[in-house]
């Protein structure tokens, strides 16, 4: 399918591996120029090279720590006008109520919900003469909720109806809102989060792979099926779908477990 994204510009945080640098590649490949911001620059600008001699694109580099509203705002007048905006930079630390203090919420949130919120509001007004689009990549535990992942559940519900509530009047303002829901993904991140759940599930973090056992097909999804989906979101081949979430995870959310 022709997706129409050729020349269209497009903003990835969390772009420097996991699904934000599979989404770079997705969206390169479909002739979409890149600003690629993360706080990995050495990984970044490796990304930018490989892109730019395979799809002949234009790729900008934005190496940021994106956990405070004056990053995101030096972010924004760095990248300039754009037509895509992909959220995904979070980092939400697994761990139960017990575990988990007051500094792991309050710098797991920074960064992925009031950085989402703080990145959409500030381009919000400039995406609305573009007939733009701000895709979400938020995390199915958001609608499968989690007790040993209680953060990430909260901070992604809340991401949830901040997409559903801007998407939802969005298309009035020619702007579309739509989040992606991804279960487990095959990433460093994931190997973080499984570990955890192997403790408090096993008693042992180094037999996380045995919980493979009991997901759909005995896998994760994979950080390109992720883009995939991403990159048809974006593209006026969904030209009316906003405020709408869209899950990933295999049928997870929809059997009402994790594992």
């Amino acid at each position: 399918m022709q997706l129409d994204l050729t020349d269209k510009t497009a903003l990835i945080t969390g772009a420097s591996k996991g699904i934000g640098l599979a989404v770079a590649r997705t969206f390169a490949a479909e002739g979409c120029h890149l600003h690629l911001a993360a706080r990995n620059g050495a990984a970044m600008e490796e990304a930018k090279r490989a892109l730019e001699a395979e799809y002949g694109v234009r790729v900008t580099v934005h190496a940021l720590d994106l956990s405070s509203t004056a990053a995101m705002e030096e972010l924004a007048a760095a990248a300039g006008d754009i037509d895509i905006l992909i959220n995904n930079a979070g980092d939400i630390p697994a761990g139960s109520l017990e575990i988990l203090e007051d500094a792991d919420w309050r710098r797991g949130f920074d960064l992925k919900v009031f950085g989402y919120i703080t990145l959409s509001r500030l381009y919000y007004p400039r995406l609305k003469g573009r007939g733009g689009v701000i895709v979400n990549v938020i995390g199915n535990s958001g609608e499968n909720w989690d007790a040993s992942y209680i953060a990430g559940s909260t901070g992604n519900a809340a991401l949830m109806s901040f997409t559903k509530a801007l998407g939802g009047r969005s298309l009035d303002h020619g702007v579309r809102v739509v989040a992606v829901n991804p279960g487990p993904v095959a990433t460093d991140r994931m190997l973080k989060i499984m570990k955890r759940k192997a403790i408090d599930m096993l008693g042992d973090e180094a037999r996380w792979q045995e919980l493979f056992d009991k997901y759909p097909g005995k896998r994760p999804a994979t950080s390109e099926e992720v883009a995939d989906l991403c990159a048809f979101l974006a593209s006026p081949r969904a030209g009316y779908i906003t405020g709408t979430v869209v899950t990933i995870d295999g049928g997870i959310a929809s059997r009402g477990s994790v594992i």
